[in-house]
């Protein structure tokens, strides 16, 4: 009896494996409708955006982020000790070079000055003196009617009483000064900032705190970084006497603050960042650059002449290296690999691989392979002279949008 039992369960273990072989082999074959709608889906052709390869100029630009720098920043000081008694400024206020801006109470300086011109003008009066008893005594050692010795002390009195004159002069010059210093004037032409003493207060010449501040407004510069591998061309551009022209852009990169020139290279490339700091001078005529703002640079280094360019939305990475899908004339593409030039935006050069009138693919690569049947567009617009333009994506969507390769 326990011998049938075992038999009786062998089998029915044999049944179910059976059934569930039968069930995973009925699930595995695609039904014949099925099967041949995915070869016709294979053979299909590929709807696809194309670009014709152009002749054209490309700019060579570095980009960066750089800082609005005044030429020059003078914090006015007074350079004498009193009473503030005039300020003749107004805050934010456009100066002159050489413009009166406040006035340091002037009267201790004009009693000083006058102490000077007395005390010269009595020294002077003592040297006439002096001089006319010389030369009397000069006369007289010749007649031998008094002793030489007195003629050498008469001699040096007059030394003595000339340079007194020379020191009382001095003094003179020294307090005229002080009288002009009493006045405070524009350093430079540029813009005054916040005041920072009010009329009244009592000001030295070891004040930390200025009067004010002007700031050079007109010209202004933009000091911004380039990466240390760009710097040579930009030194070899400079070396042979180019002007490089450079434009600032607002944060959105949308508003044009200003053109200008690169004026000069730092001389030292940061270690820490491995960039250098180069500085533009803008003439800055309407003030939209504004100290310490903060700008997007374009320096325009050079300008490639008959390029071969395509859309940067052609370019493809991947196993074979940096390549494009070529159309060739049966409505197929094939894989060639480019070598790439300089990029200006959604536009690359092209150095090797691609020819003048060549068609690419610029939307719908990732359906391709090598030897794919493509369907191309109805219609495309037509492209002006040194441009690429690519045709309308299929669909009439709006395209892929392009990729930089920078």
């Amino acid at each position: 009896m326990k011998r049938l039992r075992t038999l009786l369960g062998i089998g029915v273990g044999l049944a179910v494996v059976a059934g569930a072989g039968w069930y995973i082999s009925q699930r595995g074959t695609p039904a014949p409708s099925q099967a041949s709608a995915g070869r016709a889906a294979a053979g299909a052709a590929v709807p696809v955006g194309l670009a014709t390869v152009a002749k054209g100029d490309i700019p060579v630009v570095l980009r960066a982020l750089g800082t609005v720098t005044p030429l020059n920043t003078v914090n006015v000081k007074t350079q004498i000790t009193g009473q503030l008694v005039e300020v003749l400024f107004k805050e934010g206020q456009l100066v002159k070079q050489g413009e009166l801006l406040a006035v340091v109470d002037p009267r201790p300086y004009d009693v000083a000055l006058q102490q000077a011109t007395g005390q010269m003008q009595r020294d002077q009066a003592l040297l006439k003196n002096a001089q006319v008893d010389l030369e009397r005594y000069r006369k007289l050692v010749a007649q031998d009617s008094i002793a030489r010795q007195q003629l050498d002390t008469q001699a040096a009195l007059v030394r003595q009483y000339e340079a007194a004159i020379v020191i009382d002069q001095a003094l003179v010059d020294a307090a005229k000064l002080n009288v002009t210093y009493t006045k405070i004037v524009a350093p430079l032409t540029g813009r005054i900032g916040l005041r920072m003493v009010d009329k009244g207060n009592y000001v030295t010449m070891g004040d930390a705190t200025s009067i004010c501040v002007i700031i050079q407004l007109q010209p202004i510069s933009v000091i911004f970084p380039i990466p240390e591998d760009s710097l040579p061309p930009v030194r070899q551009r400079l070396r042979v006497g180019a002007s490089l022209e450079v434009r600032a852009l607002d944060r959105a990169q949308k508003a044009e603050l200003g053109v200008g020139k690169l004026d000069t290279t730092d001389n030292v490339i940061d270690t820490t960042t491995g960039t250098v700091k180069l500085r533009a001078i803008f003439d800055n005529t309407d003030e939209s650059l504004f100290p310490n703002q903060f700008v997007n640079v374009r320096l325009l280094v050079d300008t490639v002449k008959d390029a071969t360019i395509v859309p940067v939305a052609a370019i493809q990475r991947g196993q074979p290296g940096i390549f494009v899908y070529l159309v060739k004339a049966d409505d197929t593409v094939g894989i060639r690999v480019v070598e790439l030039g300089v990029t200006d935006g959604e536009r690359v050069a092209v150095t090797k691989g691609l020819q003048v009138g060549d068609q690419v693919v610029i939307d719908g690569t990732d359906r391709l392979r090598e030897g794919a049947k493509i369907r191309k567009p109805s219609a495309s617009p037509r492209g002006t002279s040194g441009s690429p333009v690519a045709a309308a994506p299929p669909g009439g969507g709006a395209g892929r949008p392009a990729r930089s390769n920078q």
